[in-house]
């Protein structure tokens, strides 16, 4: 059963729009009435689909029977169920098919006669070996939008070469500029190759989508993993081409703007970002060092970025007098940039973010309440939010059935119970 948890202002009634079951609001969502098959399984191609669904989508997320999304098995877990499998299928059904079983794939065909998208992150070749690639598809629904998201595309010579997150942090350079000065490569701590990759998916098929609209021509979507760490260096790549200088890492610190970093309060570290030659010269007479405003070393930016370790052993001296709270207090009444490093229990616990209903709580029929963040994109006519839990493996299969190819019960077993 479906859990709509308390987040949710919006009252549902069962609507039929065509083929396609739409669960009526006082507010229609931005996609609703949108179908999609995911395909998708792990974290890029279900981060994508999350914030389709987020926004009225209805993703019919097509597993493979008893084991079901791979992450189904990845901690950490409430009881048996995974958090993090929960935390990335919200607003999503499911149902279960076999694509090594012939009639399973003609299933799938037909359910593409009435999706508008497709999602899969598997490796390149992987649908077709099943005849359910791109160009057999489009056969059957030419208006269909085929989105695929893999470690490197669908062209080039590393196509067919696997991919994990850390494999793109690593070749795409994000790696290389991360971490303490002269230290070792680091990777960052959140997964941003798959979640960037599954954010330019979503993006792709917005995009198309909107092609669509404008046409009625479907089309497919590639986005590799790696053209999409390599897009989010913005500095770096300028750098590079413009000084032949390859960038290494620097710690907290901003390449080329100057204090831009973390500097040594009295009970840890704080974050001050002076980005110009005003916020600097009002951090001079905060601090009581109107002198330095005109010190040669430190009077432009280009001078302080040329000269920023001298100029943090100087702020660090300052610094580290005054507790964390304190210089926030002291450095947001003078209005400039600053923050403390957050814990992760700190961030989840903070009242900006539970204003802005960045942490909401769900009730799984299973695991029972899980807390998750929310949707950042705050839309004022068409707002996004997290409806229902993220399904069991196959809750959906004859409700799918039942409401997308009029099938009824009886067909429904005797599909699934008929393996011969």
């Amino acid at each position: 059963m479906e859990c709509i948890f308390h987040l949710s202002l919006y009252v549902f009634n069962p609507l039929y729009h065509g083929n396609l079951l739409i669960r009526e609001r006082s507010i229609v969502k931005a996609l609703e009435g949108v179908r999609v098959l995911d395909l998708s399984r792990v974290l890029a191609g279900p981060y994508c689909t999350m914030m389709l669904a987020d926004f009225g989508a209805d993703i019919i997320k097509i597993e493979p029977p008893q084991v079901g999304d791979d992450s189904r098995a990845f901690g950490p877990f409430i009881g048996k169920e995974s958090a993090y499998f929960m935390s990335l299928n919200r607003n999503k059904r499911s149902i279960t098919l076999n694509f090594k079983r012939k009639e399973e794939c003609d299933l799938f065909k037909e359910l593409v006669k009435h999706a508008d998208v497709v999602v899969e992150n598997y490796r390149p070749g992987t649908m077709e070996k099943f005849g359910l690639g791109y160009e057999e598809l489009k056969k059957i629904n030419p208006k269909l939008i085929y989105a695929a998201c893999s470690g490197f595309g669908h062209t080039g010579p590393y196509r067919d070469k696997p991919a994990y997150d850390i494999i793109v942090q690593a070749m795409g350079g994000i790696m290389s500029i991360t971490g303490a000065e002269n230290g070792e490569p680091t990777r960052i701590g959140a997964s941003v190759g798959d979640v960037i990759a599954g954010m330019f998916t979503a993006y792709g098929v917005m995009l198309a989508m909107y092609h669509r609209e404008r046409t009625g021509e479907g089309q497919k979507v590639d986005v590799g993993m790696l053209d999409c760490q390599l897009a989010i260096l913005e500095n770096a790549i300028a750098r590079y081409v413009t000084s032949g200088v390859v960038p290494g890492p620097l710690g907290n610190r901003h390449p080329s703007i100057t204090p831009f970093a973390s500097y040594t309060a009295e009970d840890g570290f704080i974050i001050v970002g002076a980005g110009n030659d005003r916020l600097w010269e009002r951090l001079c007479n905060i601090l009581g060092r109107s002198d330095l405003i005109k010190d040669a070393r430190f009077d432009t930016n280009s001078n302080r970025t040329a000269n920023a370790k001298e100029l943090g052993n100087i702020l660090n001296e300052i610094f580290k007098v005054k507790t964390i709270n304190e210089w926030l207090e002291i450095l947001e009444e003078a209005g400039l940039p600053c923050a403390p490093i957050n814990t992760i229990d700190k961030i989840v616990n903070d009242p900006h973010i539970k204003a802005r209903e960045m942490i909401v709580e769900v009730e799984h029929p299973v695991a029972g309440s899980l807390k998750m963040p929310g949707v950042p994109v705050k839309m004022s006519a068409t707002p996004g939010s997290v409806e229902t839990h993220a399904p069991l493996l196959g809750q959906h299969t004859s409700e799918i059935l039942q409401e997308i190819l009029g099938w009824d019960q009886a067909q429904v077993d005797e599909f699934f119970n008929n393996k011969s």
